[in-house]
């Protein structure tokens, strides 16, 4: 199949604008977007710091001390390049996502049109330019793997062209990191093959013996033959709405009324397109130009009443003092952030079950008392069992607690205890001879434990017994650090406990029931 002629439209450091866009920070600003505590993307000036993509945040804030930091959220990504995309459209239609930041079109149309691929590339980007997007790169070549490289390709050059026919000589000096697939790529460097040439240079015949489909795949794109179609995209329905106000409303009560006829039309046309709401974003605008933005999540759908509540919560987070805002509100936009079917909200043949009673039971003490009063506990990241606990908004996604799945030395092996003491009880553990068991600090125990009590009073009789999980925090820091030893502990009767050993002292922390 002959590759489609295409032009790739790439902007550099997309999370970086995305971020910078929204939270109107200055082009040369040193910014740093965090994921999973290490650096997710960075901005130019924090590059010349030597902050780097992959390090951890602490080095990074240690090379660039006015390093900005922002958690990096992939939806903002996407919701910010849709204005971009919008205006390419109305430059040239037919325009197909890649990902944030990066888009393809096909290059025949626009070059008839414009009179020339140069001229097409110009008139895409003088689009970006109007909308204050500077740096952006545009590649034209034989498939979009080919014209991607073109636009990533380091250089002050912001259009390149790789001749028709020209691809697989441009592609020959580049490594086979490039084709993202680094396990292939770590084999081939051992086999001696460094360049795309190189691997292109092998026989199709060859390289789907050894490698299989996938590596025959890449086998076509380093030689220039990416058969893939630019598929355009169908632009999304239009379903947010947003109430201006004007003269600005300075009381959240005027506000959440002015707005509950466009949250009824809101969920109204979800309806009418077979749509549900799980997650909305709310954007209010004051008359000062402060911006509050949110997200909201909910456990089931959105209903109208839902949507009003959200916004009230959301004024009263921005800064209400009694009855009155510090600003006046102009603007409250509502947008569906995630959608799905009509079909699999439906409720049940016979009615709805307990957890629609539960939820809906939740939610109308959420509206009476906050969005903070109804608080659930999710288990998160840490060692010890109250760390881990993570109180959230109900309805809302735990944000901001420890990740699970870092490793934490000394963490208890699953299952949980189901239950925990919010204050740890004074326990006793005696050995056979009935000496008190101690932990030295190789994790040796003194003596097997033979009886126990949780209560400070009533010894029970150990029927098996493991541990110790030993937590060494902060052992650099003499005032925080802390050194304790976990056990489980069960008793005559089959009940588990956890039991902990800290500073020659024994508690009880939990019970598994």
């Amino acid at each position: 199949m002959t590759p489609t002629r295409t032009i790739v439209l790439w902007c550099p450091d997309w999370p970086i604008t995305a971020v910078a866009r929204v939270r109107g920070l200055a082009a040369d600003a040193p910014v740093a977007l965090i994921d999973g505590s290490v650096v997710f993307a960075c901005s130019a000036a924090a590059r010349v710091e030597g902050v780097r993509r992959g390090m951890r945040v602490r080095e990074a804030q240690a090379r660039c001390p006015q390093l900005l930091v922002f958690p990096y959220e992939q939806a903002l990504d996407i919701r910010s390049f849709e204005p971009v995309l919008e205006a390419i459209e109305q430059t040239m239609p037919g325009v197909q996502l890649l990902r944030p930041g990066t888009c393809a079109v096909r290059a025949r149309g626009p070059a008839r049109y414009y009179g020339g691929e140069e001229e097409a590339a110009l008139w895409l980007l003088d689009a970006l330019d109007g909308l204050g997007i500077h740096g952006s790169r545009v590649g034209i070549a034989d498939g979009p793997f080919t014209a991607e490289h073109a636009a990533r390709l380091p250089g002050r050059q912001r259009i390149r062209i790789v001749p028709e026919g020209g691809s697989a000589e441009f592609l020959a000096p580049m490594p086979v990191g490039l084709l993202g697939q680094p396990a292939l790529a770590t084999l081939l460097r051992r086999l001696g093959i460094h360049t795309l040439g190189d691997f292109s240079g092998l026989t199709v015949a060859d390289v789907g013996a050894r490698f299989g489909e996938s590596g025959a795949w890449l086998h076509a794109l380093a030689s220039g033959r990416d058969s893939r179609p630019v598929v355009a995209r169908t632009p999304p329905e239009q379903l947010d709405r947003v109430v201006e106000f004007e003269p600005p409303l300075d009381r959240i009560d005027q506000v959440t009324f002015g707005f509950r006829a466009a949250a009824d039309e809101f969920i109204a046309e979800l309806v009418r397109a077979k749509l549900v709401c799980t997650a909305i974003r709310i954007e209010v605008d004051s008359e000062s130009g402060d911006v509050s933005e949110r997200g909201w999540l909910h456990p089931r759908s959105f209903t109208a009443a839902d949507v009003v509540d959200r916004v009230r919560w959301q004024l009263q987070g921005a800064g209400a003092v009694d009855s009155g805002l510090g600003s006046g509100i102009t603007r409250v936009r509502v947008i569906p952030e995630s959608v799905d079917a009509i079909g699999n909200h439906e409720e049940g043949l016979w009615g709805t079950g307990l957890d629609e009673r539960i939820h809906h039971g939740l939610s109308r003490v959420q509206s009476m008392l906050g969005h903070g009063a109804v608080l659930t506990a999710v288990l998160g990241g840490g060692r010890t069992l109250l760390d881990r606990r993570t109180l959230v908004a109900w309805g809302d996604r735990p944000t901001g607690g420890r990740p699970s799945s870092q490793p934490w030395p000394g963490r208890l092996p699953t299952p949980a205890p189901s239950s925990v003491f919010e204050t740890p009880r004074p326990a006793i553990v005696l050995d056979a001879e009935g000496a008190a068991v101690d932990v030295d600090e190789r994790g040796t125990l003194s003596g097997a434990p033979a009886q126990f009590s949780t209560d400070g009073t009533t010894l029970l009789p150990v029927g098996a017994w493991t541990g110790p999980w030993t937590i060494d925090e902060r052992w650099w820091d003499v005032d925080d650090s802390r050194r304790a030893s976990r056990f489980q502990l069960v008793d005559g009767a089959g009940v588990a406990w956890l039991l902990v050993l800290d500073g020659g002292h024994w508690w009880a922390e939990a019970r598994y029931d």
